[in-house]
């Protein structure tokens, strides 16, 4: 058919039989096809879109629905999973800070008991065998629970506060050690626990010329075999006989300080023992020059002797 060729269509009546007839051209005959495809595709495309949204509205199947319930409780048990290792994780952290608390807790703890001993603190104020003592209303203990960052919190302020009484107290162990060496080394009391003083130091009769002679020490008459101490703290330079002293010990106690004590039955220190304050140095005898058990006792500051009573009578620090 050719463009400008004419198409006639028959239109037959149900009465009469009689006809009618239409006559069109050709463009408008493309325009009448095209337009009823364009109507069958939009009746097509809308029957699927109905058929689709009949799909999706239908009920999902038990089937389907135990599966959606299957998988959201495995994201659950991952999630719950990832929750609990993170929370053992804090915990692992917080006890390893707490085990660290515990040790440094008890290095004050014997630091603060040392301070007792020493008589630096009074013994029935601070009980360091013991927690300290706390209270408060019953009202009071009720409460919620602290958070792990409320905790983490507090124990880094605690670990603060302990380290700034460890600080504090490594300060006062200093002076206090400073102190307890000063106490040690200070010279004084009496070099026996029990006797009396049977001769004084300066010129005397001799016990055995009768002359007028120099006597460099003091002597102190006791029991035969009873302690002699040490008046301070100090190192063993002469532990043995000496001429005129029988059993001698000597005993340095710095800063050209020297004490003897001499006639001991027994010696109890060698040379080169550090001897503490009150220590049992000999036992009391009447070895070398002697008329009975008793010691003599001199007391030397850089090469001359000093009056022994001096040091005796001194009050203690």
């Amino acid at each position: 058919m050719k463009p400008d060729d004419d198409m006639n269509i028959i239109f037959v009546g149900k009465h009469h039989g009689k006809s009618r007839v239409l006559s069109i051209n050709s463009t408008l005959a493309v325009a009448l096809l095209f337009l009823v495809l364009s109507l069958l595709v939009a009746a097509g495309w809308a029957g699927y879109q109905t058929a689709m949204e009949q799909v999706e509205a239908r009920e999902p199947t038990n089937a389907e629905l135990v599966a959606e319930w299957q998988l959201k409780l495995a994201e659950q048990k991952a999630e719950l999973a990832n929750i609990e290792e993170n929370v053992q994780q804090q915990v692992d952290a917080l006890t390893l800070r707490l085990g660290e608390i515990q040790g440094r807790l008890l290095r004050l703890d014997a630091l603060g008991q040392r301070f007792v001993e020493s008589g630096l603190v009074a013994s029935d104020e601070f009980n360091f065998d013991q927690p300290a003592a706390v209270g408060g209303p019953e009202d009071a203990l009720s409460g919620d629970s602290f958070s792990a960052p409320e905790l983490t919190r507090m124990i880094e302020e605690m670990e603060w506060r302990i380290e700034d009484r460890e600080q504090q107290l490594r300060l006062l162990d200093q002076l206090a050690s400073s102190k307890r060496l000063e106490d040690e080394l200070y010279l004084e009391g009496r070099p026996i626990t029990w006797g009396w003083l049977s001769s004084k130091y300066g010129y005397r009769s001799d016990p055995f010329t009768g002359k007028r002679t120099w006597h460099a020490g003091v002597d102190l008459a006791g029991k035969d075999g009873s302690d002699i101490i040490s008046v301070a703290g100090g190192v063993v330079t002469y532990a043995g006989e000496r001429y005129g002293y029988g059993n001698l010990v000597e005993v340095d106690h710095g800063d050209g300080l020297i004490t003897r004590y001499a006639h001991c039955k027994t010696i109890k220190v060698e040379v080169g023992d550090v001897v503490q304050k009150g220590q049992v140095v000999a036992l009391m005898g009447s070895t070398g020059r002697s008329t009975g058990p008793h010691v003599h006792f001199e007391v030397i500051r850089n090469g001359k002797s000093e009056n022994p009573e001096t040091y005796i009578k001194r009050a203690s620090r």
